[in-house]
Formats: C-alpha cells, sequence, structure tokens
C-alpha cells in the first residue's frame, strides 16, 4: 500500500486548504483512512478516520466543525478539507491506512506528510 499526500501549504488564518491523499496496492473494502498531524514539540494527533465497512467518519474535537473528510472510493483518494484554519492546526499531516475498521496511533501504512502552515 503506498499513500502520497498533496495540498499542503501557508495560508493565513481563517482560509482555507484541501488536503488529498492518492492511496494504491489494494483491493480490498475492509480498510479503515485516517488523517493524522504533528506540530513541533508536541504529540502526535488523530484528527479525522474513514471506515469503509461501514462508512463511517470521526473526527477529533479539536476539528469537528472545521475539517471535513471525504474521498472517491473508485479512485482511492481520500481527501480533507480544512476551513477556519487557525495557527494552532500548523503541522505536518500524514494520511494513514489500515486493514479493518478504525484508525489507531500506528496504523499499518502512512504517507511522507505534507506541511501546513496557518499565519497568524
Amino acid at each position: 500500500v503506498q499513500l502520497v499526500e498533496s495540498g499542503g501549504g501557508l495560508v493565513q488564518t481563517g482560509g482555507s486548504l484541501r488536503l488529498s491523499c492518492a492511496a494504491s496496492g489494494f483491493t480490498f473494502d475492509d480498510y479503515a483512512i485516517g488523517w493524522f498531524r504533528q506540530a513541533p514539540g508536541k504529540e502526535e494527533e488523530r484528527i479525522s478516520c474513514f471506515s469503509n465497512s461501514d462508512r463511517s467518519t470521526t473526527y477529533a474535537d479539536s476539528v469537528k466543525g472545521r475539517f471535513t473528510m471525504s474521498g472517491d472510493n473508485a479512485k482511492k483518494t481520500f481527501y480533507l478539507q480544512m476551513n477556519s484554519l487557525k495557527p494552532e492546526d500548523t503541522a505536518i499531516y500524514y494520511c494513514a491506512f489500515n486493514w479493518g475498521t478504525g484508525c489507531p496511533y500506528g496504523m499499518d501504512y502512512r504517507g511522507k506528510g505534507s506541511l501546513v502552515t496557518v499565519s497568524s
């Protein structure tokens, strides 16, 4: 399984960005895709998770109402729409893949990440 993120960059407070995660190398339907982020000096944070088995999506409280995860299952491309960005959203964002349901820390596969910087 390979994951490639894109779409990061520099944005002002209140702005928006959309991250993409292009996945390849799997054909089964029972999988989960998660978005994580790591800010300098902070622990990794799981911010959203999509489980294909039940089509459920969950969000961390820190991004709920501002971030939306979506995807094109046929293209195996997943998106994270980030609105109302704040300086504290500055981090490297990763997408990750797991067989089964749910997005635990330390998922089986992870992309190299995409840097998002929110200026104040």
